[in-house]
Formats: structure tokens, C-alpha cells, sequence
């Protein structure tokens, strides 16, 4: 099984004397470490799976690596084998350790929607960048475990009193809806083992070997949780490159990296520098462009794939000729390589790069897809509608209930609804029962209590009709109803507010067909919706079109071609990077998207860019200087004396043109 390992994995795979770190370069076969160690701890240190748990960060890396270690072993020896994200892990000791923390085991997971409706509700404000920035804020102060408590005590001016403060009600707000959020799955049970030993030593005993993926981008949490869970033993492999930490703005610490030497005095630590994704010519760009930040550790990147192409790096006049440009070279590449349309990826820094680009691979109909982009089904005013639907399925679905009772307002307030969960919570019973029980009736005011009494009869009727009528017909009686179009035009802009609606008409018109030619009912087609967002993602791969994202999304992903756009001063590195003093961080950055690079790369830049509706003169990427020059072919600026000059559009033009006829030829 481990013929097939290279020295340094086979020697990752083998250490089972105490914690062991495995840095990890882009392409080194990581994810073969993990899934092989799982197998050999099983096969060979006859470990039981119940008592191994790998931890990523993705549901699709969990997914695969699931897949992979299936590949290896008989199913009978894999069972209790733990592989699921950090959050996942957390929610399952959240689940069973409720008790402990004052929660129901049913207590409900509110994703960010939900989240930023109470923050605006305690803001009393619709304004999206202070929602979104509190909300950011708060879940930093979640993911380095500084409580309400503490964030009020060390507050040292008016604005960290002012967020300690939302913090604390925020706090508040969610323990009343037996409800947690997205940092809490995985801060709650870090509290809950600090402060209980006994459940604490029972995880232990349990997950006796922990594989972490992605070392780096655990935040202050997320390390404090592993740390805990091998305290006894130190018995884990933790995986991960420093050179590709790059989530710093959302929380991540690469000094846990350094912090495991620390904790852990008897480390052992394995370097996998041998690539088996590009060419020498790609790691040798990535590799000197690297060299220029501060290193935790050092490693050099090498292949014995061949030495490539050299990497292009091309000035082009605009945006728009940025656009056209990577369209014309990709669609040559296509047709003188003989490759697909899924072999490219176009990557950029910023979402707000994509659309020139998309119009160009549009004029030029050449098929795209967009990662990251925003899926159908997680548009607010869809999720609006959906948790009706979640609500007529079942009932007992808190953030469901929470989200379609403030959605449209029909006066129903959050003092009503805190205790209306404070009751459901001591009763431990679902927020929708507790409407309907004597007790609480008895809490509220009479014009209090009317407008919740409407509001769950009318999910009542909802359910008795929803087995019986056709399901389009049903949502268009409860959209009206509720008088959502309305709500939507009150609520928003008109032109947003149109938009709005008509997506909301699309919802109508696929959930009418789905029971017009499969037969199901409003309720089977909201399960049928809960599953496709579930399983959303899995078939991209199979595409044939070209993948567009950013750079952050393309991390732990490859293309046989890559076209790298907008490297430029206040793009790459960001202008608010530069400002404060993050460039290493966007430096890792560059590298992440070099090394998704397998055969070849090309690298643009623009000579102006549109500002302000202004041209101004744009610098390329410091990053670009970096490049070493034997490997790489400049045009426009960074050429010098040898410049190629930007290819014309004519001269584009033509270029196409000569190949088009070849094709007819």
C-alpha cells in the first residue's frame, strides 16, 4: 500500500511516535498522506476507525477524502471513522453535550442571512455595510474566544464599548432562540472542555488520533479545540504549508503553525517538496516569488514533470483588451493543443474582475463557469420563501420559524419572540408548539400573542393543503397571501426589488413543474430543495467550460492552463492589504494561484484601468518584478528594451482569423 509514496510521505504516513507535522507544498499530495495514515493506523497499528477523526474545512474536502480512504479499505473496518469539517465535529459534540450548555439537543444552526437580521434588528438599521462589518467583527471576536464578558471588560473607547455591547445582546438574542451560529459550533464545545473535564476526557478517549488538513487556517478556535482533544497523548498528524496561509481577514492564524512547536516540544516535522502538478518552470516562478516573505519554515518545490513552457506574462492596454485578449489566447491554446474548455481557469482577485471577462468568453461563446458564485437557492428573498416551505415540511424547524415570522413583519417583535424561546427552551419543545400551549399564552399580551396565533394557523392550513393541491398553485396562494411582492417593493429599491420578484416567479414556476412531471407535493419539493443545496457543487467538475474564480476560491484546486489577470499595484497586492501592511499575506496569495498551474500559465496586467469613471495609469504587480527572468517571456513594460508590445486588436484579429480558416481547411 505504501509502494507508491515517495520517502517523506511514507515516512508521514509510518510516525506514530507522538505529534507529528506534515508542511505540505502545493501539489505534494497531501490529501494521499491523510488517506493512506488513516488506512495504515486501521491496517497496520490496529487503531479503530471510531477512534480516528480527520478534520478539514470543506465539506467538499471531507467528501472526498471519504471517498479516497473508501478506495482503500473494506467498508466493515472504516465504520465510526470520522472525517467531517471542524464545524461538523462541533456540532456533533454540540448535539450530545447540549445539557451542559443550557441548549435543547434540537437547538437550531442559523446560517449568515439569519444572523445578520438580528444584528440589524439590534442596529435598527438596513444598512448592509454596517451589518455586514459587525457581524464580521463579532465573529472575529468568536473565533479568538474573547467573550461578551471580556470584550466589555477590555473595551477601551466608545466604538469597542458600542460593539461589546451588540455582542452581548446578540448573545443574549441567540440563547433565547435555543439557537447558535457559525462560529459558536465549534466555540461552545472549546468552552464546554475547558471548563468540564469530565466530558472532556470523554472526547478524548473517544477521538484518540486526530488527522487536521489545512494546519494553517485554523483560527485561535479551532486550535485551542485540537489541542484539547490530544492533550492526553498528542497523537495527531497535522497537515499544512505556510506558504499558502491566506485567510488571515477571515480569522485564520498562521502562528498556530509556529505555536505547535511550542505546544508540543517533541514534534516531529516532514517536508513534502516534491510536486506532482507542474512543470519546473511554474514552481520555479512560485518558488522565487515566495522567497520574498519571512519564513516559518523553508522548502523548495521541484518536479520531474519536465521543464515547460515559459510562463507569459502580458501588458494589455485596458480592462476590456485585458478581456479580449485572454479570450483570443485561450481559444488559440484550445485549438493548437487540441484540449477542453475544462482544462482552463481564469483567476482573479476580486469578484467585481469577472464581468468584462464574462462578457468577452460570451461574445467569443466560449463556456464558463463561476466559482463561488451566489447559487439560486441562496438569494435572500428565495431563502425567504424556502423557510415557509421548511416550516409546512416540519414544524419543529426553529430558524425556519424565526425567519418566516419576521419575514414580512406582521408585528410580531423580538421581545415577543425572545420569550416565546425562553419558554420553548425551559419546556424543551419547538418554538411552533410553544405557541399553542396555555402556558405561554398567559406570558404575552392578547395583541402580542394574535398576530403569532395567525401566523401558525396559517402554517396549519398550509400543511393540511399541502398533500392535496398541485404545488405551484399552493406557493403562488401563500405568496399571496403574505403579500410578498408588496413586501419586497416596501422593503427595497424598485429596480433591486423587480429583480427580486422575478427570481421569486422563477421559484414558482420550477416548483410547478417539479409536481406537474414528477407528481410531488409542496412538501416533498422542499425536502427535494434541501437536498439539492446540500449536494450543490458536486458535478462542476464534469463540465466541459472554463472555470472562473477568485483566488481564494481556487485554493486546493489545479488546471492544465492557467490565464492569471489584473496583476496589478492596489489589485495584487489589494490596495487595503498595501494600506495595512499585509502585503506577505497577498504574496501567499500569488503563489496560491501560480501553483493551481499544472502546464501552463499566463499572467496579465493593464496599461490604464477605468477609476472613478477616470482612466488612470496603472503599475504592475510588484509581484511581477519577482518573476525570475529566465523562466518567464515579458511583453509591454516589464519587457524593457526587448518588448513585444501588446498584441492589437487587429493583430488578434487576424490571428483568429488564420485559424478559423485552418479549421475550414
Amino acid at each position: 500500500m505504501l509502494d507508491k509514496l515517495n520517502d517523506p510521505q511514507r515516512e508521514a504516513v509510518k510516525y506514530l511516535g507522538g505529534p507529528c507535522l506534515v508542511l505540505a507544498g502545493a501539489g505534494s499530495g497531501k490529501t494521499r498522506v491523510i488517506t493512506q495514515k488513516i488506512a495504515y493506523l486501521i491496517g497496520q497499528a490496529g487503531m479503530d476507525a471510531r477512534n480516528i477523526a480527520a478534520i478539514t474545512f470543506t465539506n467538499k474536502a471531507a467528501r472526498e477524502m471519504q471517498e479516497r480512504v473508501g478506495a482503500l479499505m473494506d467498508a466493515n473496518r472504516l465504520k465510526g471513522l470520522t472525517v467531517s469539517t471542524f464545524h461538523s465535529l462541533g456540532m456533533r459534540i454540540l448535539r450530545e453535550e447540549a445539557r451542559h450548555l443550557g441548549y435543547k439537543p434540537q437547538f437550531s444552526i442559523l446560517d449568515s442571512a439569519d444572523a445578520s437580521k438580528i444584528i440589524s434588528d439590534l442596529l435598527t438599521t438596513t444598512d448592509k455595510q454596517l451589518i455586514r462589518s459587525t457581524v464580521s467583527q463579532i465573529s472575529l471576536l468568536k473565533n479568538d474566544r474573547i467573550s461578551p464578558d471580556t470584550a466589555l471588560v477590555r473595551a477601551n473607547s466608545d466604538g469597542e464599548m458600542h460593539l461589546a455591547k451588540l455582542y452581548r445582546a446578540y448573545q443574549d438574542t441567540l440563547q433565547a432562540y435555543q439557537a447558535v451560529d457559525f462560529d459558536d459550533l465549534i466555540r461552545l464545545p472549546v468552552d464546554l472542555f475547558e471548563g468540564n473535564e469530565e466530558v472532556l476526557t470523554k472526547w478524548q478517549h473517544r477521538l484518540r488520533y486526530l488527522l487536521i488538513d489545512e494546519c494553517q487556517d485554523t483560527n485561535t478556535t479551532q486550535y485551542d479545540m485540537v489541542k484539547q482533544l490530544t492533550g492526553i497523548t498528542g497523537h495527531f498528524t497535522a497537515v499544512g504549508d505556510d506558504d499558502q496561509s491566506i485567510y488571515a481577514w477571515r480569522g485564520a492564524n498562521m502562528e498556530n503553525l509556529r505555536l505547535l512547536s511550542t505546544d508540543f516540544p517533541k514534534l516531529k516535522v516532514i517536508k513534502l517538496e516534491q510536486n506532482y502538478r507542474s512543470v519546473a518552470r511554474i514552481l520555479r516562478c512560485a518558488n522565487a516569488v515566495i522567497a520574498n516573505n519571512p519564513k516559518l519554515f523553508e522548502k523548495t518545490l521541484w518536479s520531474d514533470l519536465g521543464i515547460g513552457d515559459p510562463v507569459q506574462v502580458i501588458e494589455a492596454r485596458n480592462d476590456e483588451h485585458e478581456a479580449e485578449l485572454v479570450a483570443m489566447k485561450l481559444l488559440a491554446h484550445k485549438f493548437e493543443a487540441g484540449t477542453g474548455f475544462k482544462d482552463y481557469a481564469i483567476l482573479y482577485r476580486g469578484n467585481h474582475q469577472a464581468r468584462i471577462v464574462e462578457t468577452q468568453l460570451r461574445m467569443h461563446k466560449i463556456p464558463y463557469t463561476i466559482s463561488g458564485g451566489q447559487s439560486f437557492f441562496d438569494k435572500a428573498e428565495i431563502k425567504d420563501v424556502l423557510s415557509y416551505l421548511r416550516l409546512i415540511a416540519n414544524e419543529d424547524d426553529d430558524p425556519a420559524f424565526i425567519r418566516a415570522v419576521t419575514t414580512p413583519k406582521r408585528g410580531v417583535g423580538n421581545v415577543t419572540l425572545e420569550k416565546l424561546g425562553a419558554y420553548a427552551a425551559e419546556r424543551h419543545i419547538s418554538l411552533f408548539a410553544a405557541v399553542y400551549e396555555e402556558g405561554f399564552v398567559w406570558q404575552v399580551q392578547a395583541t402580542q400573542y394574535e398576530p403569532l396565533k395567525q401566523f401558525c394557523d396559517f402554517i396549519g392550513r398550509m400543511q393540511f393543503e399541502a398533500p392535496r393541491a398541485p404545488a405551484g398553485e399552493l406557493l403562488k396562494q401563500l405568496l399571496d397571501a403574505i403579500d410578498f411582492e408588496t413586501w419586497l417593493y416596501d422593503s427595497d429599491e424598485p429596480k433591486p426589488a423587480e429583480t427580486k420578484w422575478k427570481t421569486v416567479l422563477e421559484l414558482v414556476d420550477w416548483v410547478a413543474k417539479q409536481g406537474e412531471n414528477n407528481g410531488k407535493n409542496l412538501i416533498e419539493i422542499s425536502q427535494t430543495i434541501a437536498l439539492i443545496t446540500m449536494l450543490q457543487g458536486r458535478d462542476e467538475d464534469e463540465v466541459d467550460a472554463v472555470k472562473m474564480s477568485t483566488l481564494h476560491a481556487s485554493k486546493g484546486l489545479e488546471y492544465p492552463h492557467v490565464f492569471l489577470v489584473g496583476c496589478e499595484e492596489d489589485i495584487l497586492p489589494h490596495q487595503n492589504s498595501i494600506e495595512s501592511n499585509m502585503v506577505e499575506e497577498e504574496r501567499r496569495l500569488m503563489y496560491v494561484g501560480i501553483t493551481r498551474a499544472q502546464r501552463s500559465l499566463t499572467i496579465s496586467y493593464c496599461g490604464k484601468r477605468r477609476r472613478g469613471g477616470e482612466w488612470q495609469i496603472v503599475q504592475p504587480s510588484r509581484f511581477l518584478r519577482e518573476l525570475p527572468g529566465d523562466d518567464v517571456r515579458f511583453s509591454g513594460r516589464l519587457a524593457g528594451d526587448k518588448a513585444e508590445g501588446a498584441i492589437s486588436k487587429q493583430e488578434g484579429r487576424a490571428m483568429l482569423a488564420g485559424m478559423l480558416a485552418k479549421l475550414g481547411g
